[in-house]
């Protein structure tokens, strides 16, 4: 069950902050960090470390160094037994003193991906194998305002662009639950829906639905804690409705993160959760077109609902 899990996004951390990495680094993760640099900024880090000792100081896999001078710039760099590797100088850094801004590191196969304010930035390359990484820090003149650990999408293996990675936020009220997502132009095939969120403590049951109307559904996603299924539902509240269980073993629990994410197919739909597929799925009465609105119900707190 542990590829299931993801771990809670945090929020206003106290710097210097470290943190544990559940399940450590992997092919695919995305971690975002959003914050605001201080208007007498001389330089802030973000290190993914292999461990967090004090004493020996633990190897730094990526070592992300933003500088403050006349022309801002990033050093990358490696530590590895103590000692600096050569370091590699990236220029023409788009972070200002004063200002926010959101940070995407994207790890690929051979490198990681740093992306600042929705532009990719640059690509460094490993030095270290990527699954020594456990831990991550950060430290210097900024104030974070979040942390969260995604995943890309698992159905499309050519995948060179960033993954989706809208800011997270905590008690937004327009993400308060039951909430109600319109979708004007309704969906087409291609089109995606991920819903990031966190399970409650003593969660009973959520649903996500798309609806043609108030009283029409033409599918629904039900997750039941008391009987540990996931089940989707065609027209639950038709005559003609037709359901079946999603994943062998039930894949959320209580106060973890979720990263829903439902993909759009002519006569059907893909679904994954954290970055695992759980397969594809036949609707032939359903038109995307025609679906307006996505609703969530239940025992859950929203961070962010894109589609």
């Amino acid at each position: 069950m542990a590829d299931f899990i993801l771990q809670a996004p945090v929020f206003h951390p106290v710097l210097p902050y470290f943190m544990t990495i559940f399940g450590g680094l992997t092919h695919g993760k995305m971690v975002l960090v959003q914050g605001v640099v201080h208007g007498e900024a001389e330089r802030f880090q973000v290190d993914f470390q292999c461990g967090c000792s004090l004493m020996p100081r633990p190897d730094i896999a990526i070592h992300f160094n933003p500088r403050f001078r006349s022309q801002p710039y990033v050093i990358c760099n490696t530590l590895q037994n103590g000692r600096w590797l050569e370091e590699t100088k990236f220029p023409h850094l788009p972070l200002r003193k004063g200002e926010p801004f959101q940070l995407v590191f994207f790890f690929g196969q051979d490198q990681v991906q740093v992306s600042v304010n929705g532009q990719h930035f640059l690509q460094h390359r490993y030095r270290l194998p990527l699954a020594r990484v456990d831990t991550l820090g950060v430290f210097g003149d900024v104030t974070v305002k979040s942390i969260a650990f995604l995943r890309s999408n698992p159905f499309d293996a050519n995948q060179t662009e960033y993954p989706i990675a809208h800011p997270m936020q905590l008690n937004n009220p327009k993400l308060a639950v039951p909430h109600f997502h319109s979708l004007p132009q309704g969906l087409a095939p291609k089109d995606t829906i991920i819903v990031r969120g966190l399970v409650c403590p003593v969660p009973e049951r959520f649903s996500l639905s798309l609806r043609e109307d108030p009283s029409r559904v033409p599918l629904r996603l039900s997750a039941c804690f008391r009987d540990r299924v996931l089940v989707w539902r065609s027209f639950p509240e038709e005559a003609a409705s037709h359901e079946e269980k999603v994943a062998a073993c039930f894949p959320f629990h209580p106060q973890r993160f979720f990263e829903l994410l439902l993909i759009c197919e002519v006569g059907s739909f893909k679904l994954a959760l954290n970055g695992i597929p759980l397969g594809q799925y036949d609707t032939p009465r359903l038109s995307w077109d025609r679906v307006t609105e996505l609703s969530i119900e239940g025992d859950v707190t929203l961070f962010s609902v894109l589609s």
